[in-house]
């Protein structure tokens, strides 16, 4: 059995490393237009790049581990069905049962990695994100500024500059509508300005020469001009526009004492509590998806029986996907006030560790799943579907 338990193990190890590179690079593919844009526009250090994908890391392995390991175990079992070694197996006195130790350790090690990231990893690369990116606004004073453009990346405040020089960080032609003062709206006008930077205090100052400042006093229903030979006006960098907009909330930042302790301030408010409670729940019930998925995925491989490996994969994105949108329901629903967050985030694991438990009894036992081929069929067509995409836009890139 040991001999067994190692071969198996082998079987899964490897498709595991291929599918955690794979995914890891597909969901750093989607940053790179954000990357491309802070290189070519913003002239933003290669090193501040590698250090800001480095850090979103946690929170892609979050949803590439429990794939991942879902993936490797369908895609072996797949291999040895299709190859007559579940049968030999089974011929020898080995069951499917004593076939399972291999699988759940890899399971349970993906449901740890994933309970690391959710709980440490992803709460420290979150801030470590923000601080990062509040050093590189203070680093780039005129990230984020366009010639010629009405930006409006600073709240309540819009800017019009003519010209920029990135270099010296020297601005012509400036426009600014300050809406900041609830008192009071001032436009000002300015030939040239220089950008100062203020890392201290997490703040780009504006320092504007010969300009006209007009104010309109709402309240008192007046207005005034005033000329300047010199004017400061100072913007904080934690109301700017981000380099990267995580939409998650605040609680992503908190680790479980944090988060624990925070929900406790919330007892007057049951959206927030709701909210937090949903975060709360994520960081456990992801993980435990490793575990559901990956005890699926064992009857699902030897179910498949095909020596295509795509069949694999169509399969297990079917799977996935499925798991996803029933988890996005969930946290939506919980977060309404729809179910308690308890029901939205841990039923689709008991659902899918509730179908993988009957359906191993099932094969263990040699009784069919009938329905088993309609899921072959959606997966041939999903494969294909993707075998189009890639076709295609391999000849629009010619």
């Amino acid at each position: 059995m040991r001999i067994t338990h190692h071969y198996i193990l082998r079987s899964i190890i490897t498709p595991l490393l291929v599918n955690l590179l794979f995914f890891t690079f597909m969901f750093l593919m989607g940053k790179m237009l954000k990357i491309t844009k802070l290189i070519i526009n913003y002239q933003v250090d290669a090193a501040v790049i590698g250090r800001l994908l480095i850090y979103s890391i946690p929170h892609f392995l979050v949803f590439v581990l429990p794939m991942s390991v879902m993936m490797a175990i369908l895609l072996a079992f797949t291999r040895m069905a299709a190859d007559n070694e579940i049968m030999a197996f089974k011929s020898a006195g080995v069951s499917l049962y004593k076939m399972m130790p291999a699988a759940l350790i890899i399971a349970v090690g993906g449901a740890l990695a994933t309970l690391l990231m959710t709980v440490y990893g992803m709460p420290q690369g979150k801030r470590a994100i923000k601080e990062l990116t509040y050093a590189t606004l203070a680093a780039h004073a005129n990230v984020g500024l366009k010639a010629r453009t009405f930006n409006k990346r600073i709240e309540k405040v819009t800017l019009y500059v003519n010209a920029i020089d990135t270099q010296g960080m020297r601005l012509t032609d400036v426009f600014i509508e300050d809406r900041r003062d609830p008192a009071a709206v001032n436009t000002i006008v300015a030939p040239f300005g220089q950008l100062i930077r203020v890392p201290d205090r997490r703040a780009i100052r504006l320092r504007l020469f010969n300009g006209l400042i007009n104010q309109v006093k709402r309240s008192a229903h007046a207005a005034n001009s005033l000329y300047f030979a010199t004017y400061d006006i100072e913007f904080d960098l934690k109301q700017a526009d981000k380099l990267y907009r995580y939409q998650r909330r605040d609680e992503d930042e908190m680790d479980l004492a944090e988060l624990d302790a925070h929900l406790g301030t919330l007892a007057a408010d049951p959206e927030a509590y709701r909210e937090a409670l949903v975060e709360y729940h994520i960081k456990f019930s992801i993980p435990a998806a490793c575990l559901a998925l990956g005890l699926l995925a064992i009857p699902l491989g030897v179910e498949l029986k095909s020596s295509r490996k795509s069949a694999g994969v169509g399969m297990g994105l079917i799977m996935f996907v499925a798991y996803y949108v029933m988890m996005t329901a969930g946290v939506g629903l919980g977060e309404s006030g729809g179910v308690h967050p308890i029901i939205g985030l841990w039923v689709p694991n008991l659902l899918f560790g509730t179908a993988g438990v009957v359906m191993l009894v099932r094969s263990a036992n040699e009784k069919p799943l009938y329905w088993m081929e309609p899921l072959r069929a959606m997966g041939r067509a999903i494969i294909k579907t993707i075998a189009r995409l890639v076709r295609r836009l391999a000849h629009r890139a010619r």
